[in-house]
């Protein structure tokens, strides 16, 4: 009978233990993985090779793709080790590390990419949720577990000529799309496990500036990520694209760049979802960031099929276009599920767009729209200053349920609260607009 007391004890206390704990947005608890923020020592990583020590010069004018891609095969060769950049600017094109490689930038280090696309070859990659032939980036790991970049230095994408060319053609040819400007990204790990990217500066990406597929446990802590909006913009640089990936933390970091900040991503297409190479993305944790100018803080899409779990807190967002955008795509089944902003203060010019998709589709011959689902989507802790409120559009192409709104302090130079009235399940406790 004792025993049977203390049990019946334990179940009476079972809720509030778990209600105190740390949980993502469907009540699972997150674990200590989340929670664990050093930065790995380089110390760690086995042997060092600094390239100079190989055959790299330092000459900022000279382009030493194949001289420091020599040095990670040696490295790989003797079971691995550190490349190590140097204090000095370095040009490159596209290099691949191999397993047990790892990158680290000294202070003062720049590893800069060459302006002219020939020195990116192309290749099977993915890119913009289809796994086509492409570009790579400048600094390439495929199937490099527990890989990391870190350091004190810079990797710049010298994008400037690239973005010029880009605008030069869509006033050609206004249909142009991302890619039909051949374009580098600066960053792309892929099919790799316990992948940490900590410390560095990345700016002025040609593309895309940081992109995971297929990637589990990876951790992006205390970077500087920056694209310019002028004088020319950087078309397309968004700071993280997040792509099949499970176990996502991205903390400490700043990002201003001239697309979007984070972005979740994972195919396109009306059968995207049967596609062994697409996928969701799970877990991911976004804490304690600053966000200055960006198209949004986070999107979901605009090549997307599921997304789950997704925990936005701590942050502040200066000068971002959108602090949430669902891009809902009438080509592509999907569903976002389980999204929680809490605790965000600063201003943006729409607090939250969900609208339908209307650029570069393709519904393959299928006659029908594919429909489209939002749902459990929390705002919670929220001060903010915005143009306008709740930009959310109407459409006979998605559903939106259960969203909810606790203690939401929002200046609004419009309000559309009415829009609230396209949620199913709407929930509002302390929301006031000004």
């Amino acid at each position: 009978m004792k025993h049977f007391k203390i049990n019946i004890f334990i179940l009476l206390l079972l809720p509030l233990f778990v209600s105190a704990q740390d949980v993502f947005p469907d009540g699972t608890p997150i674990s200590d993985w989340f929670k664990q923020y050093d930065v790995v020592d380089v110390n760690t990583l086995g042997n060092k090779y600094v390239v100079t020590d190989f055959g790299v010069t330092l000459d900022s004018t000279k382009i030493q793709t194949e001289e420091i891609q020599s040095v990670i095969d040696t490295a790989a060769k003797n079971g691995g080790g550190v490349i190590i950049i140097p204090k000095g600017t370095f040009l490159s094109g596209a290099l691949f590390f191999k397993p047990k490689t790892h990158l680290y930038l000294e202070k003062e280090a720049v590893l800069k990419g060459s302006d002219d696309i020939s020195n990116f070859p192309v290749i099977m990659t993915r890119i913009e949720g289809e796994t086509v032939k492409y570009f790579p980036a400048l600094v390439n790991a495929d199937h490099v577990d527990g890989f990391t970049l870190t350091g004190e230095g810079t990797i710049n994408g010298n994008g400037l000529r690239y973005w010029k060319a880009f605008w030069l053609r869509r006033e050609f040819n206004p249909k142009c799309t991302n890619k039909d400007e051949m374009r580098p990204r600066l960053v792309y790990v892929s099919n790799s496990n316990d992948v940490q990217i900590a410390n560095v500066t990345l700016k002025d990406s040609p593309f895309w500036t940081t992109h995971y597929y297929k990637c589990n446990n990876l951790k992006l802590l205390n970077l500087t990520i920056t694209s310019p909006r002028e004088p020319v913009k950087s078309p397309s640089t968004d700071a993280v694209d997040i792509d099949v990936c499970t176990n996502v933390l991205i903390k400490n970091c700043y990002m201003s760049v001239n697309d979007d900040a984070i972005a979740l991503k994972g195919g396109k297409g009306p059968f995207a979802d049967k596609d062994e190479n697409n996928g969701e993305n799970r877990n991911i944790l976004i804490e304690d960031n600053t966000f200055g100018f960006c198209h949004s803080a986070l999107t979901c899409g605009s090549e997307s099929i599921h997304n789950y779990n997704i925990l936005f807190r701590n942050s502040t967002v200066e000068g971002a276009s959108r602090l949430l955008n669902l891009k809902m795509r009438p080509d592509t089944p999907q569903h976002y599920e389980y999204i929680t902003y809490e605790n965000i203060h600063g201003s943006v010019r729409k607090m939250i767009e969900i609208r339908p998709w209307t650029q570069f589709f393709n519904l393959k011959g299928e006659k029908d729209m594919k429909m489209s689902t939002a749902n459990d989507i929390v705002f919670k802790n929220i001060d903010i200053a915005c143009d306008i409120d709740f930009n959310i559009l109407e459409s006979d192409q998605y559903e939106l349920s259960k969203f909810t709104f606790m203690n939401v302090k929002i200046d609004a130079e419009e309000s559309k609260i009415e829009n609230l009235d396209n949620i199913k399940k709407l929930k509002t406790k302390k929301l006031e607009v000004n």
